[in-house]
C-alpha cells in the first residue's frame, strides 16, 4: 500500500518560515520525481516545485528563490523548505509522484494546510 503523508504545515507569519516534509511507504522513492504542489482556495492545483530522481529541480516563478526542495533516499523523505513566506502561499500542500505535470499517474498525500496571515 502507497503512502505519501506530509507534516509541517501551519500558521506562519508574513516574511517566516516553515519546513514541509512527505513521508513516502510502499514505493521504490528513489526512482519516483517528487513533487510539491499547492491549491489555494478557488483556485487550481498548481505546481510548486519538483524534484526528480537524478536530482534535478524546477520551481514555479511564484517560488523561485524563496523555497528549496530536497530529497532524502535513505529515509524515503522530500522536503520543502518554505522561506520569506507572502500571504499569498496560503494554501493546501500535497506531496505527489504525478510528474510531469500533465502526467495522469501519480499518488498523492493527503495534504497539510500552510496559513501565512499576521
Amino acid at each position: 500500500q502507497v503512502q505519501l503523508v506530509e507534516s509541517g504545515g501551519g500558521l506562519v507569519q508574513p516574511g517566516g518560515s516553515l519546513r514541509l516534509s512527505c513521508a513516502a511507504s510502499g514505493i521504490i522513492f528513489k526512482i519516483y520525481a517528487m513533487v510539491w504542489y499547492r491549491q489555494a482556495p478557488g483556485k487550481q492545483r498548481e505546481l510548486v516545485a519538483a524534484i526528480t530522481s537524478g536530482g534535478s529541480t524546477n520551481y514555479a516563478d511564484s517560488v523561485k528563490g524563496r523555497f528549496t526542495i530536497s530529497r532524502d533516499n535513505a529515509k524515503n523523505t522530500v522536503y520543502l523548505q518554505m522561506n520569506s513566506l507572502k500571504p499569498e502561499d496560503t494554501a493546501v500542500y500535497y506531496c505527489s509522484t504525478r510528474w510531469p505535470v500533465s502526467s495522469r499517474d501519480g499518488y498523492w498525500g493527503q495534504g497539510t494546510q500552510v496559513t501565512v496571515s499576521s
